[in-house]
């Protein structure tokens, strides 16, 4: 076989959709997986649906991720224009489609709208039109005629209306569908524009694409690709069909969901590489069941035939699971880099900001989790004293007035208050009174934080507030517990 050409062929309409992102990713993968390439070509024929700025998306979002192209419109392979308005410009599409009129592959369709609304017809509650070939009889005067009138016209793909037509897709198999059902695509608009499919098609072969991957939505017009590649006696590329991407009630994936697109889990904290990782698996698994990969990982182990046919859940619980996995083994100082406005969001006061910061590291599964692990560093919350209860502890909120009593003259006496020597003290009070470390820490920590759950232990804590203030929230949790405390 040649060498594999991929190719991502995005149309420039707004942020990119995890489902584009996926197919840029598979594509990016198969060709890389074979030593091949990766072309970008961006699809701006569609005029209405153009966003001004889509275009440097499109570029960002893939410089970030790490799929770099090998060509496109910045690095010319020598099979451009990679921009489809550019090679309109040069005429490309309406030259492919006369080839077809002359092989009677396609011809001229002059019907106006009115005569168009007349074909529509309702079919298991929904509107269709089945053109019925109407200009496909015209004669070659009348077509001229209307031509040198300037009649506005497109030009219809000929497919036939008996027999079938079969195609073969890597993941979904042999497809066949009655020939009935191939309706006369409009090849060239009336605006002179191609339409997505053939524009596709005279593309793909071109620019020597050698596998197309694209979303299952394309399956049905795959057919119509077929007889355009044999009506123009060209090979027919490999199909790579992706599945369908549903949320968790198995509904499409929308843009109303909040993490449909690439720059929406950037926004809410996500890493690109948990990102990559795991669009990756939303159709694809590995033969060990594996889930951490790096991008180089990806290329190495990617085997599109064990692409999945049902559709692909985008469980952001698993997101956020995978996305603290990455935040864990991450090197600390790219963390804290990235960590810090995250803190100084919540954190005024002038703390150690990397102490709080290694204490969330394995603590968070994204970035804008750092606010409710260490919001009570600025200011105590309000807390209720049954948090001074705990179970396993053995502890109470009366007991635990009584340890912070009597602690208090101990952590009053200690001048370092370094996490070690904090701990160095308690652990000593703690020996001297016969008490177990969980009957005096848990009271400790809920009096200086008041909360449940924390990022670090007591003594972690108070490093980072200091004396002044860790000796203030203990001095205030024994007067809480005092007044709260039946009497």
């Amino acid at each position: 076989m040649s060498k594999v050409r991929t190719r991502f062929a995005p149309s420039p309409t707004g942020r990119m959709h995890v489902g584009n992102l996926r197919t840029a990713l598979y594509a990016y993968l198969i060709a890389k997986h074979e030593g091949g390439d990766f072309i970008l070509r961006i699809e701006d024929t569609d005029q209405e649906r153009y966003v001004e700025g889509a275009v440097d998306i499109i570029y960002r979002t893939l410089a970030s991720t790490g799929l770099v192209h090998d060509e496109g419109p910045d690095k010319d392979g020598g099979v451009g224009p990679y921009v489809q308005s550019q090679r309109q410009e040069q005429g490309i599409y309406l030259e492919y489609a006369k080839q077809l009129i002359e092989k009677g592959e396609a011809y001229y369709c002059f019907c106006d709208q009115e005569r168009l609304d007349s074909l529509k017809q309702e079919v298991a509650g929904k509107e269709i039109s089945i053109y019925d070939k109407h200009c496909l009889s015209l004669s070659k005067e009348e077509i001229e005629a209307n031509l040198k009138a300037g009649k506005p016209y497109v030009i219809r793909q000929n497919n036939p209306r008996t027999g079938t037509t079969t195609f073969a897709d890597e993941i979904y198999g042999d497809i066949t569908v009655d020939n009935a059902e191939l309706d006369d695509m409009i090849l060239i608009k009336s605006d002179g524009y191609p339409t997505y499919n053939f524009a596709n098609v005279v593309d793909d072969h071109l620019m020597g694409i050698t596998h197309v991957v694209r979303g299952n939505e394309y399956l049905s017009s795959s057919p119509k690709y077929n007889r355009l590649y044999e009506a123009f006696g060209w090979e027919v590329p490999v199909y790579v069909h992706c599945p369908l991407i549903t949320n968790e009630e198995h509904q499409k994936l929308s843009k109303r969901s909040g993490h449909s697109s690439y720059e929406d889990l950037v926004e809410q904290g996500f890493l690109t590489e948990a990102i990559i990782n795991f669009v990756a698996l939303l159709g694809w698994s590995p033969e060990d069941n594996r889930e951490i990969f790096s991008l180089e990982e990806l290329v190495e182990a990617f085997d599109y035939h064990h692409m999945s046919k049902s559709p692909a859940v985008f469980d952001t619980v698993k997101l956020r699971w995978m996305n603290g996995e990455y935040l864990k083994a991450m090197d600390f100082d790219r963390f804290y880099e990235m960590a810090e406005p995250y803190i100084r969001a919540v954190v005024t006061k002038d703390y150690d900001l990397r102490k709080i910061a290694t204490m969330v590291k394995t603590r968070i599964e994204v970035f804008p989790d750092i606010a409710s692990h260490i919001d009570f560093f600025e200011e105590m919350p309000a807390y209720d004293i049954s948090m001074y209860a705990h179970k396993k502890m053995k502890t109470t909120p009366e007991s635990s007035l009584v340890v912070l009593q009597e602690v208090l003259p101990v952590l009053e006496a200690l001048d370092d208050y370094s996490n070690d020597a904090i701990y160095a003290a308690l652990s000593g009070f703690v020996a001297e009174k016969g008490y177990k470390n969980g009957y005096v820490l848990w009271p400790v920590r809920t009096a200086v934080s008041g909360k449940q759950m924390t990022p670090g232990g007591a003594t972690e804590i108070m490093e980072v507030l200091g004396k002044e203030e860790s000796l203030r929230r203990i001095r205030g949790a024994i007067d809480k517990l005092i007044t709260e405390l039946p009497a």
